[in-house]
């Protein structure tokens, strides 16, 4: 029995949900998401969604908590969005964006140009005495997801001295070097 599917979702207010027979549609003040799903049933009753599966075969269980956490992040990002943050740990690593283009130096003999969708908003956040930080959000969150997923992938942070691209607060299993 699913724990996250049985849950049932609320709709807050100035959120619009539309169940097509194959996908669903969800509008609100931070944009438009949709969803396409199969295997489950979902229905909208006032405001709350219920997600219900019709077989309990193993595919059915693994869709019907997949497919409730989907409508629920879609629901949560046109009302409230997500953010995500990076930082730059290293000497001269720097971040700076004109618009959607996001421009990295990581150490590299070329600065890495980087043209982001227009769902993402970026900023970048260079103070002196700390490393820099890009900050992005948007309401799509597995969009969002994905392009800092892309940004850490340019740089990995190592082991060893802690330099690359991580996500604020994440912490890093460091090794001791060689022992003289």
């Amino acid at each position: 029995m699913s724990r996250i599917g049985n849950n049932p979702i609320l709709i807050p207010e100035g959120v619009n949900v539309e169940i097509n027979p194959t996908s669903v549609v969800v509008t609100g003040k931070n944009g438009s998401l949709s969803q396409v799903y199969d295997t489950v049933t979902i229905k909208k009753q006032e405001n709350v969604i219920t997600v219900s599966r019709d077989k309990d075969t193993n595919e059915f269980k693994s869709k019907h908590g997949l497919y409730r956490s989907l409508i629920f992040n879609m629901v949560e990002g046109v009302t409230k969005g997500f953010t995500k943050e990076l930082e730059l740990v290293g000497v001269g690593y720097r971040a700076s964006n004109s618009g959607q283009k996001l421009e990295i130096a990581l150490g590299f003999s070329h600065n890495i140009i980087l043209e982001l969708p227009i769902e993402i908003k970026v900023e970048t956040i260079n103070e002196k005495g700390s490393n820099p930080i890009i900050k992005l959000s948007s309401h799509d969150k597995q969009l969002l997801g994905m392009v800092a997923s892309k940004i850490r992938s340019f740089r990995k942070p190592e082991p060893y001295k802690g330099k690359g691209v991580k996500y604020l607060g994440e912490q890093i299993r460091r090794k001791a070097g060689k022992s003289a």
